[in-house]
């Protein structure tokens, strides 16, 4: 059931309605309605993997519960093993198998060997890196002793499998959704506007900037030795845009619709196109899952405070893991090896947290040096999302050769200049409204109300009049 389909156009009002009319105050009550229209939100994918997520939800459950009661560190370590090894082992086989094997089998066939190792012909459980991810944080904060397991089964359910993130995130943890959870949740107008505000702002991003950029982008990836290297550059372009829209886009649909029912999901961008340096952009960029790798893997192999070897080491793998979740394939560690590089000169000149602060906040324009740094760092940017684009390492390798070539200073093949001025107007509203959690939430508030809703009314024709080819969230298959 994909946020921007009809089927989901029907499902969150009936859910939406229930939950405020029937359920009313009873929280128990509340609870249990959304963990059923997330299950069935879930099974709405394929029913079978429905039982893998429940599964998954009990082990670590259990798991939390032995942990925090266990007296000897033996004890808990082995209850932590289990549900680290359980819940690994089944993200490996779906999403990693088959990688490995073929790896290996490529590595040795070159000294004779010719191995016939068979593959696993399954498809991966949508949502398994998110929902295996939320579990691993709560027995690792219960571990920790940062938190205490909960003992009723459908509030650690739902903080799970909430709907709106159970596919795709933010990546929550325990110590922020599970209170939230727990506590009464009133209905709230003001909440109510501004969910649907976030909604909307995320169904154009998704919708009439990512999808028709997909178009190009796939257009031009999936034919990329038939032309120029102008063309070539605009086709990263595209997929640059499409990437962040498609799933910046989600997350704006995530938080709108949670906000819907009383809750604040952690924020997952923070507008990173307009960083002045690649650490800044990480800063921004899937926030959920930068600071779930460093609080969970980076800062327990020592983080930045060893000497300077023990810094770029954890740098590497943090952002080499990175890569590696998002897929099986060698070009996405390779874009993470590639981001590592990019942050190394940061990290050596003690640079990394240089621009914390919003970029030209309380300015209309950037001073020369932020415009260069944001121009820099978009580039690399670019650069980058080729080997995450690209269906293989010689794909990339030969789409960049391509590039510098002279054809680079003809004139591009494809050149949509309607998709380009929505583009241009995207980029102009979420600098205006950088400074906010997202881009049109105060954007307006002092307009006259006919202009207000002209501009709300706008963007939902947008919407729906859109010409672009209903696509696939790209973040669904990670």
């Amino acid at each position: 059931m994909l946020f921007n389909s009809i089927d989901f156009a029907l499902f969150l009002p009936i859910v939406y309605c229930l939950y405020w009319l029937l359920a009313k105050k009873k929280l128990k009550i509340q609870n249990i309605l959304l963990l059923i229209a997330s299950y069935f939100f879930y099974a709405c994918w394929d029913w079978r993997f429905l039982f893998l997520l429940m599964f998954s939800t009990f082990l670590d459950y259990y798991t939390g519960i032995k942990i925090n009661d266990s007296t000897s560190t033996t004890a808990r370590k082995t209850w932590l093993i289990i549900s680290v090894i359980i819940n690994l082992g089944f993200l490996v086989s779906f999403k990693y198998y088959n990688f490995f094997v073929d790896s290996f089998a490529a590595v040795i066939e070159p000294f004779g060997f010719n191995p016939n190792f068979s593959t696993l012909n399954v498809i991966l459980p949508v949502g398994i890196s998110f929902y295996t991810f939320h579990g691993l944080s709560y027995v690792f904060d219960i571990y920790n002793r940062k938190i205490t397991p909960t003992t009723n089964f459908v509030d650690y359910s739902l903080f799970v499998s909430f709907f709106p993130l159970l596919v795709a995130g933010p990546i929550e943890r325990a110590t922020h959704l599970l209170p939230q959870v727990k506590s009464p949740r009133k209905f709230d107008s003001v909440k109510t506007i501004d969910g649907l505000r976030q909604i909307l702002w995320g169904l154009f991003k998704k919708i009439v900037i990512a999808d028709n950029c997909a178009e190009y982008a796939n257009q031009i990836f999936n034919n990329s030795g038939d032309y120029s290297g102008s063309t070539l550059v605009l086709g990263a372009l595209f997929f640059t845009i499409q990437i962040y829209c498609d799933f910046s886009g989600y997350s704006d649909i995530a938080l709108g619709v949670a906000r819907l029912f009383g809750f604040e999901l952690l924020r997952n961008f923070a507008y990173p196109y307009f960083s002045r340096d690649i650490a800044e952009f990480w800063r921004r960029w899937h926030i959920s899952l930068s600071s779930w790798f460093r609080d969970y893997l980076y800062i327990p192999l020592g983080g930045s405070k060893g000497g300077m070897w023990m810094k770029v080491r954890n740098t590497f793998i943090i952002f080499i893991v990175s890569g590696f979740w998002h897929g099986a394939n060698w070009t996405f560690i390779i874009w993470g090896a590639l981001n590592a590089i990019y942050f190394l000169p940061l990290l050596l000149s003690n640079r990394n947290r240089t621009n914390l602060e919003i970029v030209a906040m309380g300015r209309y324009f950037p001073s020369l040096r932020e415009f260069l740094g944001m121009t820099v760092t978009f580039s690399l940017t670019v650069f980058a999302w080729i080997f995450f684009r690209a269906e293989n390492v010689g794909h990339a390798l030969s789409f960049i050769s391509a590039i510098f070539k002279p054809s680079l200073f003809s004139i591009p093949v494809i050149f949509p200049l309607g998709i380009i001025a929505l583009i241009g107007f995207f980029f102009f509203i979420e600098w205006l409204g950088r400074g906010n959690q997202y881009a049109i939430a105060a954007i307006g508030h002092r307009w006259p109300i006919a202009i207000r809703w002209t501009f709300y009314y706008g963007l939902l024709a947008l919407v729906f009049f859109s010409s672009g080819k209903e696509q696939q969230f790209i973040y669904f298959q990670f």
